[in-house]
């Protein structure tokens, strides 16, 4: 196990230096092979050896060798975040590479946007589709039995933002939607609160900025993909754990069944679809508990 953390936490490494790349280049139109990196202040070609994942970073400290511009501390940080969400994810999943896979591809795919939204305010349709792929072949390749849910929780979560945007249309962009949506195919069921997670914590730092700025603050353009990235990586290790947490808590036993409802910034989702390993879809009737009989009619 030690060996395989190391090489996960490597690779991690590795692949956050290149999101990086990608992040910045991608909004650009610009091609994410070459040319080789350089200084956006001196235009001074990157050597090899200052390219390395955090340790260059921490070397140079945080400033370009030639002209001292400052690099931003956001790469280092994703590049350490991607290199725990991997590590996270081998911890996680460790009996089942499917789903080792397809939670690594998540992790990369909400540090892209994270870092394309921080710095253009954009969600690339490119990194969504590739992102949509890659997690659709996993899926059919190596989980064919959760082809169903995954996909009627990327459609229902795309739907419900897109209701929003709708709604309040200046409160989210499309890319916004069609990352929603994304997240269902990965997540699943777990989509509900990774949501939830989203719009509470984008709720949040908008009052913190209200209250820092005042009226101010209404003018600011957030990233809301960030929030929405946030509530992505929370669900994807703890979304099972806060939809079964939510069944357990606020659903009748096992011999009723009604369409228990919460909501996701107004929009309401079906518990059914949400029930996590106590009600997946498709999972068929279930046999009453010893000592129990079905009701009449049911």
């Amino acid at each position: 196990m030690g060996a395989q953390i190391v090489f996960m936490a490597a690779l991690g490494l590795i692949l956050g230096s290149f999101i990086s790349v990608v992040a910045h280049r991608v909004p650009l139109g610009q091609s994410i092979v070459a040319p080789r990196s350089r200084c956006p202040s001196c235009g001074t070609q990157i050597a090899a050896y200052d390219n390395v994942p955090v340790f260059s970073y921490l070397a140079l400290r945080g400033r370009c060798r030639r002209c001292s511009t400052r690099v931003p501390l956001t790469y280092p940080l994703l590049e350490l975040g991607l290199a725990v969400a991997f590590v996270g994810a081998l911890l996680a999943f460790e009996d089942d590479g499917a789903k080792i896979a397809l939670a690594a591809a998540f992790a990369a795919t909400l540090a892209t946007i994270t870092l394309t939204d921080l710095e253009h305010r954009i969600i690339p349709n490119k990194v969504l589709i590739v992102s949509a792929v890659v997690g659709t072949a996993i899926v059919v390749a190596r989980l064919p039995d959760e082809i169903g849910e995954r996909a009627i929780a990327a459609g229902a979560a795309l739907l419900a933002l897109l209701v929003v945007k709708l709604v309040q249309p200046s409160g989210m962009g499309l890319g916004d939607v069609k990352l929603a949506g994304v997240m269902g195919l990965y997540l699943g069921s777990a989509v509900a609160p990774a949501l939830l997670i989203g719009f509470a914590s984008g709720a949040l730092f908008g009052l913190v900025l209200i209250a820092r700025h005042g009226s101010a603050a209404r003018k600011t353009k957030v990233p809301f993909g960030v929030f929405l990235a946030i509530g992505g990586i929370v669900a994807l290790f703890a979304g099972d754990a806060i939809v079964d947490w939510y069944v357990d808590s606020f659903t009748p036993g096992p011999s009723v069944h009604p369409a228990s409802t919460f909501s996701v910034h107004g929009i309401c989702l079906d518990s059914r679809l949400v029930a996590g390993s106590h009600a997946r879809l498709g999972a068929g009737p279930q046999a009453p508990p010893e000592g129990a009989r079905w009701l009449p009619g049911g």
